[in-house]
């Protein structure tokens, strides 16, 4: 899990499918327009369970770890899975992750404690995907680390 040097314009353009593609660049936008001034960054390498992700992060954070040392992370992120697409939202108010706050608004998602999964753009509202992503950007201080 390390940041890229492929700019997460250039990612997004290389997505053969043009379905996926124009999911990840509407996603993509609203999230960024909700985030203003937060850094956007791709990040890549082998994640949970031992596969390879592409994410997209915005906002630096260091997120602190039960064991080792802390760790530079993403704020938000976004990312293609097999079967739909991926929301991570590591931003934590009153002890509890934000996304679940969420969850009855956001449409047909899937929440687990800092990610939403859904199959299609059409499952998730945009505006409350906005929402939640000022929400998070409001309540974290500005970013650590620009990329």
């Amino acid at each position: 899990m390390d940041r890229s040097t492929t700019t997460p314009d250039d990612f997004l353009a290389a997505i053969d499918d043009a379905e996926v593609r124009e999911a990840m660049v509407a996603l993509d936008h609203v999230i960024a327009a909700a985030m203003p001034g937060r850094s956007r960054t791709l990040w890549q390498g082998v994640f949970w369970g031992g596969t390879h992700q592409s994410i997209i992060g915005y906002g630096d954070i260091v997120q602190p770890r039960p064991r080792g040392a802390h760790a530079e992370w993403f704020l938000v992120g976004l990312a293609r899975q097999k079967s739909g697409f991926s929301v991570y939202v590591n931003a934590v108010e009153d002890g509890a992750y934000l996304g679940g706050r969420y969850a009855d608004r956001l449409g047909k998602v899937k929440v687990g404690s800092a990610s939403l999964g859904f199959r299609r753009v059409a499952d998730i509202d945009l505006d409350v995907l906005a929402e939640l992503s000022a929400h998070a950007d409001r309540i974290t201080p500005p970013d650590a680390r620009r990329a």
